[in-house]
């Protein structure tokens, strides 16, 4: 399937509409809705309910390649919202209609920088699903993107938003622990087999050709869906990526770090003798420039827990950080100070803060840019790529590309079917 290509020539025009002009009817008058669309029906739903929950946005479209799924969704969302969006398979639908003006783009993750690149030079905003893309080189094409074609671009790391964890990450920047050497992150689970996969047609409702989309083509096999893609390096980036990136950007976001210098990973697969790829037990560790070091430490296939989200150790004290913001503060004695009990994940408020900053043509008042979600995104491609070379990573701490190491600088890219390559590509 080749992708369209119409919507190219007339990217620059569309891009050069001000948000505001764009959504205004006239002086005086309430602004026309924010209309998107959704692509990926699975997390996109939960995404596609609370846009709808927010004053003056319509949900256009939504979209997934499976037949079942997409008719489903859309019943889902006309039975609880008495509104009717276009079901459509193809994403490409969404960018072609100049009436809307965001892609929410929550497809797996071989999809995120491609869609994202697409549907800027499209003219469209994009809230993308983290991690923000597959390998370090879509990231900096999006940063591109984003950048050229003026466009807000938020990844869905939504605890940027949420206002406890707000508070707790000013606390550490107005000194609350005193100087900060160490972070550590956690993710523990309960995982089971993925089993020995076979080759075999795709099912009938669904569209394995656009599901893989840009990616190299692979033959389908009876394993690879609706999750489990998560655990190939063809499509996924392994636990890491999945939900290694949340505690890793609130953990970047309090040391106030940007490019590590040094990255080393340890761990493996010890549970299952299945098709997974990635690890089910990991622990990579990254060293910035001034000494300072995050840890992320994840069992997927043992959910013993760690009481708090993300961990923060200074010279005075210690600042515990759950996932839903509550946080709790101790001295230097281990002493507890001062707690945060103000519960929220942050998902509608991050929402919210994308479709402001698409109303007031502000992309520097998105609570997670794409710069910021780059940085802690690459942060999961540099803990995978130890892993696979099983070397240490060394980066520049300018802008984090990988140093005197072939095999490693081999990893920061990839390959792209090449009916898609021109069109998810930036010069």
């Amino acid at each position: 399937m080749l992708p369209r290509r119409k919507f190219l020539a007339a990217s620059a025009a569309i891009s050069s509409l001000s948000p505001i002009a764009a959504n205004q009817d006239g002086a005086g008058e309430k602004p026309r809705p924010i209309r998107i669309g959704v692509m990926g029906l699975s997390r996109g739903m939960d995404l596609a309910k609370d846009f709808a929950k927010i004053d003056n946005v319509e949900v256009a479209y939504l979209c997934d390649v499976d037949d079942a799924r997409l008719t489903s969704a859309a019943k889902q969302f006309s039975d609880r919202f008495n509104a009717t969006p276009k079901a459509v398979k193809d994403f490409r639908n969404i960018l072609d209609d100049k009436s809307v003006d965001a892609l929410i783009c929550a497809a797996p993750n071989h999809w995120h920088g491609p869609a994202t690149i697409m549907a800027c030079k499209a003219g469209k905003h994009v809230y993308v699903e983290k991690p923000c893309s597959h390998n370090p080189q879509e990231g900096e094409w999006m940063i591109a993107a984003a950048e050229k074609y003026k466009r807000c671009v938020q990844m869905g790391t939504q605890r940027r938003s949420a206002p406890g964890t707000r508070a707790a990450i000013e606390k550490l920047h107005q000194g609350a622990i005193g100087n900060i050497f160490l972070s550590r992150c956690y993710y523990t689970g309960l995982r089971g087999s993925i089993g020995k996969g076979e080759e075999a047609q795709p099912p009938a409702n669904f569209d394995y050709d656009l599901w893989q989309g840009p990616a190299p083509r692979k033959p389908f096999r009876s394993n690879y869906v609706p999750y489990n893609w998560h655990w190939f390096w063809h499509w996924g980036g392994g636990e890491l990526a999945n939900n290694g990136v949340h505690g890793l950007d609130l953990c970047r976001w309090g040391l106030q770090v940007d490019y590590p210098t040094r990255t080393v990973s340890a761990g493996g697969r010890y549970w299952f003798d299945d098709d997974q790829q990635t690890p089910d037990t990991q622990t990579a560790s990254f060293e910035f420039a001034d000494g300072r070091q995050i840890v992320w430490s994840a069992t997927s296939c043992n959910k013993h827990r760690v009481d708090y989200f993300c961990s923060f150790y200074g010279d005075g004290g210690t600042l515990e950080l759950e996932g839903d913001g509550k946080y709790r503060i101790f001295d230097k004695q281990d002493k507890m100070i001062e707690e945060g009990r103000e519960a929220s994940i942050g998902q509608l408020e991050h929402l919210q803060n994308f479709i402001e900053c698409i109303r007031d043509d502000k992309p520097s008042g998105l609570n997670q840019p794409i710069l910021e979600a780059y940085k802690s995104t690459l942060l999961c491609h540099l803990g995978n790529i130890a892993h696979r070379t099983g070397k240490t990573v060394l980066t520049d701490a300018k802008n984090g590309h990988v140093l005197n190491d072939v095999d490693q600088q081999n990893m920061w890219a990839r390959q792209y079917d090449p009916a898609w390559k021109d069109a998810v590509s930036m010069p």
